[in-house]
């Protein structure tokens, strides 16, 4: 008993969700009303038209058919369809009006959702919410709900009408429908099961397609096809199996309904030729019963439909509505940031993605205005995770981030991040042009003049005017048309024409050949100047001449200074520097003096360009 009220509360709460959602897409009501209108208009005259076959049958002759006759019925006839028509155009409008409201909102929402969201989600299961799930709410407002209304009153006007005519055959014919709720009912839940299911399986499927297809280029040189198409057919398999287990549902409903429909025939057949026989009935009205009898079948095949579709659309409302009820962030929330030029202090920052696995424990250090500050140690020391707590994509558990006196959190996120330039050590690029890879996300429109100037303290202007569309050139999916080196520049450019504030590099040329290197460490210098820079780096040999070192280990940090002080006062970090030293060592000796002479000229020589 407590299995069945909590399955109806379920069903009650999916439905006021639903109702929910309708009422916040803003569905188009006059529209709905009139096509709702329209499609009971046209029932309504189809309920009339049995009538209109009875007293044709019962007086058939000649003679007796009048053009009055002959018109009404072909009037009906057609008001019938032209209604219907309309019905349906203005019913798939306001289903399109509504899944492009539920689809604005979820982008928009998509949009606004903290980094931690997209961390515990697949980019796949994202989508499938906004294509697949919504998809399925058009069909059942579109394909589905007008049936379900006008099959409702066809159902109840064609039962009035035959209790009407002979009671007792009606009660006599409509016998065999409890049985027929009996068998079809457990199909119904078995049928939404077998929905939800495959429904989550979609949204799978879609993740293991965005994940291999974005990554094409790394699935291909690890020789990894076998193994994907593995996972790729399991999913297909999977998918199969569900199709397998709807088909054999509706296998089982169709003969069912078939079966239920033979019934009505012989007992209607059967007991009505009975009846005309004796007298108590007409056979115009037989015939009638007959037509009546297909405008209550026809509607419970739309309304067994309906209810399939509507277990699809409860279990795609939950999916929706969890996306659409997840906390989000707010980008105007806080005070407008007027001076990003002071200086920044982490005091007693802890962290942890998991709970019980800090990556971040206690940290406390000030980076100076202006000034450069750099951090090193070992990988899986926290540095990517400072990174991401500045620009605020998460909130440690405990101490603060303060610019001068006041926690950065007390500045709106959009004017927080606009005064941030971050130049990371794969910089990621958007399919388009150049032009709108440098503007990206610029709020006003950007001049020529700017974007050369941008370009040109980025070292990028040089190859970019080698280019055949120069600025207008497409770079393709994630840059992939670009070297690494000319990627960075264009995201040194990108961070020189948002003039931020606050500089954070982070590996920005530990992927580089040497000549790249030389020209983006150049492209650096010219961004570093006049601002509060922060610097993650593996090699010592890009942040020796920083004014603040920071040495982070296991999450703590274990020594602050510069580099010279370091190497007096913290073993680890003249372990490290002596390995680094050792290293770049055997890598010059490797190198014969010429080509060290040429590399060193080629480098210059685009320095200068």
């Amino acid at each position: 008993m407590a299995t069945t009220t909590s399955s109806e509360h379920s069903g009650k709460s999916n439905w006021r969700a639903f109702v929910r959602l309708l009422i916040q897409a803003n569905p188009p009501k006059l529209v709905l009303s009139i096509a709702l209108g329209l499609s009971i208009i046209s029932t309504l005259v189809g309920l009339v038209i049995p009538l209109f076959t009875k007293n044709v049958v019962d007086s058939f002759s000649i003679s007796s058919l009048s053009w009055a006759q002959i018109s009404g019925m072909a009037i009906a006839f057609v008001a019938q369809a032209i209604a219907s028509g309309i019905s349906v155009y203005l019913l798939n409008y306001a289903g399109q009006r509504v899944v492009a409201g539920i689809r604005d909102r979820l982008w928009k929402k998509l949009l606004v959702l903290p980094v931690g969201y997209y961390d515990n989600n697949q980019t796949g299961d994202t989508i499938s919410r906004m294509t697949n799930d919504t998809a399925i709410i058009k069909g059942l407002i579109t394909e589905h709900m007008a049936g379900f209304i006008t099959g409702i009153i066809a159902i109840i006007g064609s039962i009035g009408v035959l209790l009407y005519m002979d009671w007792k055959m009606t009660l006599i014919m409509f016998s065999v429908f409890p049985l027929a709720f009996v068998i079809l009912f457990p199909l119904g839940r078995q049928m939404y099961k077998v929905s939800k299911g495959l429904q989550a399986e979609t949204a799978s499927f879609t993740s293991v397609l965005n994940r291999v297809l974005s990554e094409i280029r790394l699935v291909k040189a690890a020789n990894a096809e076998p193994v994907e198409y593995n996972a790729g057919s399991s999913g297909i398999q999977k998918l199969f199996q569900f199709g397998l287990k709807e088909g054999r549902i509706q296998a089982m409903m169709a003969p069912l309904i078939s079966f239920v429909m033979l019934m009505l025939l012989v007992v209607l057949f059967g007991y009505g030729g009975m009846r005309v026989s004796s007298g108590a009935i007409t056979a115009g009205q037989l015939v009638a019963f007959m037509l009546y009898l297909f405008q209550i079948v026809l509607p419970i095949t739309q309304i067994t439909q309906f209810f399939n579709q509507v277990q699809k659309t409860m279990g795609a409302t939950d999916t929706i509505l969890k996306v659409l009820d997840y906390e989000e962030e707010n980008p105007h929330a806080g005070e407008t940031l007027q001076n990003a030029s002071q200086s920044l202090h982490l005091e007693g920052v802890t962290f942890s993605y998991k709970e019980g696995e800090p990556v971040l424990k206690n940290v406390s250090f000030t980076m100076e205005a202006g000034k450069v500050t750099a951090i090193v140690g070992p990988s899986g020391s926290g540095k990517t995770t400072m990174f991401s707590l500045l620009e605020r994509f998460y909130a440690p558990q405990n101490g603060s981030i303060k610019l001068g006196q006041d926690p950065i959190e007390r500045f709106s996120l959009v004017s927080w991040r606009s005064q941030i330039g971050y130049v990371s050590q794969e910089s990621p690029l958007i399919a388009g042009t150049i032009r709108d890879n440098i503007c990206y996300g610029m709020q006003r429109e950007v001049t020529q003049e700017e974007l050369q100037r941008a370009s040109q303290m980025a070292y990028a202007d040089a190859f970019i005017e080698e280019l055949p569309d120069k600025y207008d050139t497409e770079v393709g999916e994630r840059g992939i048309k670009l070297s690494g080196g000319q990627r960075q520049r264009i995201a040194i450019a990108r961070a020189l024409l948002r003039n931020p504030k606050i500089l954070m590099l982070d590996e920005a040329t530990s992927s580089l050949d040497s000549k790249s290197e030389v020209v983006v460490q150049q492209a650096l210098q010219n961004l570093m100047q006049g601002r509060t820079t922060l610097v993650i780096a593996h090699r010592l040999s890009t942040v020796v001449d920083a004014d603040q070192i920071i040495f982070l280990d296991k999450g703590k940090v274990t020594g602050s200074g510069t580099h010279q002080e370091l190497l007096e006062t913290h073993d680890m970090y003249r372990e490290f520097a002596a390995q680094q030293l050792q290293i770049q060592d055997q890598q010059f000796q490797t190198i014969e003096p010429q080509a060290m002479k040429q590399i060193r000229l080629a480098s210059h020589s685009e320095v200068r360009a």
